[in-house]
């Protein structure tokens, strides 16, 4: 029997408030979409979103696009 899988690692940080211009969430920088399938997602998809988080959040920070 396998090992039950672990709690999959999340950029939520509870301020869930979607950017009219981005469509980022001002709280972890992911879209709507990226949100909903964060659960049932390969490892694959949410490393190359977590990779491109910092620059979202970089560009939020700046006043969006």
């Amino acid at each position: 029997m396998a090992a039950p899988a672990g709690p999959i690692a999340s950029p939520c940080v509870n301020l869930c408030r979607i950017d009219p211009a981005t469509g980022w969430c001002l709280g972890c920088a992911r879209t709507i979409d990226e949100i909903v399938r964060w659960a049932s997602t390969t490892a694959a998809d949410r490393e190359s979103v977590m990779t491109e988080l910092p620059t979202r959040r970089a560009r939020l920070a700046r006043g969006g696009a």
